[in-house]
């Protein structure tokens, strides 16, 4: 009986291991490419500043600070945002996610000054993270192009492009976004 119990163990723990072994998930779905958006994750200081007028030759600035954190489980990334300054006092929120069925992000602004959502698709272009979207606006529909990238000294730099009526593109706000210590 010991000579069974002997031969028949390291069969049946091995058995047992295979069935109660804690297996690894497999990875989710965009689960990479949400990785790929965590150099946004943290408490951030900005300045928006939009193009020269005849009013302000430099550019009237605004500034603001947003915080960027993970969604539920991971699978989207959450940022609130608030400025102040000549343009304006805007406040927002935008939550990025990875469309698996689409293969791209997508963007879903929600802002102070404007009713609904902004919803915007993109990917990454070379470094730059390329969010394309359009917005109506009265009778006129705006298509808007917005790049951003981290630069070496670890700022981000945003740039919100829109397009005129005549197709060519116009810088509409360009942001600088230095993380908080």
């Amino acid at each position: 009986m010991i000579a069974g119990l002997l031969l028949t163990t390291p069969a049946m723990i091995s058995a047992l291991q295979e069935k109660f072994s804690e297996k690894l998930p497999a990875q989710r779905p965009g689960q990479a490419e949400m990785e790929r958006l965590k150099f946004y994750l943290g408490e951030w200081e900005y300045t928006e500043t939009y193009p020269k007028s005849a009013t302000d030759p430099n550019g009237p600035t605004n500034t603001g600070i947003y915080t960027s954190k993970l969604g539920p489980g991971g699978n989207s990334l959450i940022n609130t945002f608030h400025s102040q300054g000549p343009v304006g006092d805007f406040e927002g929120l935008l939550i990025f996610t990875w469309d698996a069925g689409e293969g791209s992000y997508k963007a879903y602004a929600f802002g102070s000054d404007f009713p609904g959502a902004l919803v915007e698709t993109g990917g990454f272009e070379g470094k730059d993270l390329v969010f394309r979207s359009e917005m109506r606006a009265g009778a006129r529909t705006m298509k808007l192009r917005n790049v951003t990238r981290l630069n070496a000294d670890g700022t981000l730099e945003s740039y919100e492009y829109v397009e005129t009526k005549d197709g060519e593109e116009k810088l509409l706000v360009k942001v600088v976004a230095k993380k908080k210590q």
